[in-house]
């Protein structure tokens, strides 16, 4: 069953990664059902589940599979198994995991195949591996959705690093490059420019809150086809990218500028 990170934990993720705030992964983690859907706004107070009265509640859950650095999901490791209903739980829907027994924060969701009447007696399971969480492929490498989903899921610590680079590319960027094999302008005065100045985070998406604007170029820095985020000044580990609009030739005595808030960051 695929699900997907909620508003909350992609808000919450860009922050840490980005230095606007620092996300501590939850104690422990639990494992829901809902019998109406869920969406990315859905919190962990306002979630339609079972009534606790039918003997209901959320299972904890804090074995998840380590991710690395090139996978782009987790799963479950071991069967979750809620108690005996003592009524009917009606239809359920969906599943989520939050960080809270009863309200909290959910950190991701999705909808079972299909619905499952759960009655008096009954004892719902999932299966290990039958929770599949995944960052969707474009915009993040594998790097770091790997490390993002291992700290929310608590399998390793992911420290954002002390300075952002923004740099400039002038080949197609994709999810296993790296800051070390990407390729950049070889001359010219072109230089990674560091950047931590970047929005609070809203609904999963983040933007630059100051121009970033790189030297003036001394000689000719190819053609601009991609721009990036790494953690390292001329290596290290790329985190976000994206192509341009339009690939843009920059020639002797050019100024390549990013306005303040035209450089956005959404995790969908």
């Amino acid at each position: 069953m695929a699900g997907s990170l909620s508003d909350y934990a992609e808000n919450e993720i860009l922050d840490h990664v980005l230095k606007t705030g620092i996300y501590t992964a939850a104690t422990t983690l639990y494992v829901g059902l809902s019998t109406v859907t869920i969406n990315d706004a859905t919190t962990g107070g306002d979630v339609t589940e079972p009534s606790t009265a039918s003997a209901y509640a959320r299972v904890q859950c804090d074995t998840w599979d380590a991710v690395g650095t090139e996978a782009r999901a987790t799963e479950n490791t071991g069967v979750i198994t809620f108690v005996e209903s003592t009524d009917d739980w009606g239809t359920i829907t969906d599943w989520f995991v939050a960080d809270h027994l009863t309200t909290g924060n959910i950190l991701a969701y999705g909808t079972f195949s299909a619905g499952k009447a759960v009655g008096t007696g009954d004892n719902p399971s999932i299966a290990a591996g039958g929770i599949d969480i995944s960052v969707d492929s474009g915009g993040m490498v594998d790097y770091l959705a790997g490390s993002i989903l291992d700290h929310i899921f608590k399998t390793a610590v992911y420290t954002a690093a002390d300075t952002l680079y923004v740099g400039l590319s002038t080949v197609t960027i994709d999810d296993d490059t790296t800051g070390g094999d990407v390729t950049e302008p070889a001359a010219g005065a072109y230089a990674r420019l560091a950047c931590n100045t970047w929005d609070v985070a809203a609904s999963g998406a983040t933007e630059n809150t100051a121009a970033i604007t790189f030297a003036k170029a001394t000689a000719s820095w190819g053609t601009i086809t991609d721009f990036f985020i790494a953690d390292h000044l001329s290596t290290g580990n790329m985190l976000f990218y994206e192509t341009a609009d339009a690939s843009k030739a920059v020639g002797t005595n050019d100024t390549v500028q990013f306005d303040a808030g035209s450089f956005d960051i959404t995790l969908d």
